[in-house]
């Protein structure tokens, strides 16, 4: 038996004189406010809310007196919950919202991760989003990685939803990332394209596999903005895009992105190691170095170009401010 058909024991209600000439959907849903009034029709639907002993429609007009049995399916816990987390809303119309990611905030729920995630924030802050990608991922679209900030534009509506889906999918949109790595690379700008596939024996990391039944083509080109002893702050413009692509191809070439536990070796930078005059080992970045900067979309309903800017997040500038004074 699957969960929805489960029901809880049948609830009586009488209708008071305030409550005269409300539809049946409208009045169940103010009294049970943790199923949706799609859910709520589908039970009156289904015979399972009867008025006077007899069943109805959701546009049943209420009389006062009147009797109402109704036997409701077990909550189940298909969707986020809502918490109250804050977000960072870059832009937002009937459509479409844009947030600047915060680090550490996972996108959508998954294995030991069912709470505190970004798809949680915005049941909480907002009424309408795309249905697409299912329950658990109510007006997601596209992700980034746990430790990556930056955009992310999320669907309100379906139709929405599909249009930008659609522009990932055929490479139309225009992404840029920032990323401080350890190492320096030897060029001012290069183009990466090497195949990317599951690694042969770590699950959670991807790796550049060639004729790989998981291969797939990935291209991403960069261009070094600053150089240091021992580190370099690069923007990198990915054309495809693969799990982890970035960071595959980052460490390719020996400069994997600072702080990235998977593919750098290490998880966190301290004072110190930049300079001697530290003695003390204060954490200066706990995760990986890696921005989502920009973004650049055909707006699905306007249909003209619109772009999404998310600024250098506190810990990255104060990294960069300390490789300029120490390691020039």
């Amino acid at each position: 038996m699957q969960s929805d058909e489960l029901t809880i024991e049948p609830i009586e209600i009488t209708v008071s004189e305030q409550d005269v000439a409300t539809r049946l959907d409208a009045f169940l849903a103010e009294r049970f406010p943790l199923y949706s009034r799609v859910k709520l029709r589908r039970v009156i639907n289904a015979g399972g809310v009867k008025v006077d002993g007899k069943r109805t429609k959701a546009a049943f007009r209420l009389s006062a007196g009147q009797q109402i049995v109704i036997q409701l399916p077990e909550l189940t816990n298909d969707g986020p919950a809502p918490e109250n987390i804050p977000l960072e809303v870059l832009y937002e119309d009937e459509a479409i919202v844009a947030i600047n990611k915060s680090p550490g905030m996972v996108v959508h729920p998954g294995k030991g991760n069912w709470t505190g995630t970004m798809t949680s924030a915005l049941a909480y802050h907002f009424e309408n989003l795309s249905t697409v990608g299912g329950p658990t991922r109510p007006g997601i679209v596209h992700r980034l990685d746990r430790d990556t900030s930056g955009v992310i534009v999320v669907a309100k509506t379906d139709r929405a939803h599909l249009s930008l889906a659609m522009q990932f999918e055929q490479r139309e949109t225009e992404k840029e990332y920032f990323a401080i790595v350890a190492g320096v690379p030897d060029r001012d700008r290069d183009v990466i394209e090497m195949p990317i596939g599951a690694h042969p024996s770590n699950r959670e990391k991807m790796a550049i596999r060639a004729d790989h039944t998981t291969s797939k083509h990935a291209h991403s080109f960069y261009e070094v903005e600053e150089r240091f002893t021992g580190f370099a702050t690069i923007r990198v413009f990915p054309k495809t895009g693969r799990t982890h692509q970035i960071r595959v191809h980052l460490a390719h070439i020996g400069c994997p992105v600072l702080c990235d536990r998977l593919y750098g070796g290490r998880s966190q930078l301290t004072l110190e190691e930049l300079s001697e005059k530290y003695e003390e080992d204060e954490v200066l970045l706990k995760r990986q170095a890696l921005h989502a900067a920009r973004l650049r979309v055909q707006h699905p309903i306007k249909n003209e170009p619109i772009e999404f800017v998310a600024p250098l997040p506190d810990d990255l500038a104060n990294t960069i401010a300390i490789l300029r004074k120490y390691r020039r």
